[in-house]
């Protein structure tokens, strides 16, 4: 008797600990509310810098489905992340950014192909191509700190990959928010530039957001 006595004190002290849990919003809200707010910082960037060059460039094919597919890749790989986040939910949603970052990946390198055939006048300068670098790279850390800040609500299984689709999303929303300002066309040193920053910040947030997801879950 003084056992069941103390059983169901136990469960009367636990029954009063707990407090409602609120619900998770869908991959698809929180996907829209992280997309908000890089298009807040692209908002703010294209009222302080000269943008009059952009729909000039957005005029070349291959220039302008490089944006549509870094712009997508970030869509998509946002709404990934979240997915992935959420126990239960199938690890196949990580495929979901694969068409548009192959988009984006071969307009950028038809761009380059275009440049080496016919070059344009317009050639990087070394504090270009390292103004670009450094664009990606601050521009990405803050979005990288804020999905990383909403992913750890749903404790994910897979704490590395969600952080990785983060890291995706956040290196290709801060390339499409560079193209306004890109100062000249595509080159094959501009592209493997742009490719070291983003693939950095994937391998970072990995690493990094991937620790403090897994210490979320219990799983570091």
């Amino acid at each position: 008797m003084a056992d069941l006595a103390r059983h169901e004190r136990l469960v009367e002290e636990l029954a009063g600990n707990l407090e409602p849990v609120r619900p998770l919003p869908s991959p698809a809200l929180r996907a829209g509310l992280w997309l908000g707010a890089a298009l807040l910082i692209g908002l703010i960037l294209a009222s302080r810098i000269d943008t009059s060059g952009f729909m000039l460039r957005m005029g070349v094919p291959d220039l302008a489905c490089a944006a549509l597919g870094a712009a997508l890749t970030a869509a998509s790989a946002a709404f990934a992340a979240f997915a992935t986040s959420v126990p239960g939910r199938s690890k196949l949603w990580a495929l979901l950014p694969l068409p548009p970052l192959a988009l984006w990946i071969g307009a950028s390198g038809f761009g380059c192909l275009r440049d080496w055939i016919a070059p344009g006048t317009g050639q990087p300068h070394p504090e270009e191509v390292a103004g670009c670098f450094s664009f990606l790279v601050c521009v990405s850390v803050p979005l990288s700190v804020l999905i990383v800040v909403m992913l750890r609500r749903a404790c994910p299984l897979r704490p590395s990959l969600t952080a990785a689709l983060g890291g995706l999303a956040a290196a290709a929303a801060a390339a499409t928010l560079l193209m306004p300002f890109h100062p000249h066309d595509a080159t094959a040193v501009d592209l493997l530039i742009h490719a070291v920053a983003v693939v950095g910040v994937i391998g970072l947030n990995s690493l990094a957001g991937g620790r403090l997801l897994g210490r979320r879950a219990g799983l570091a």
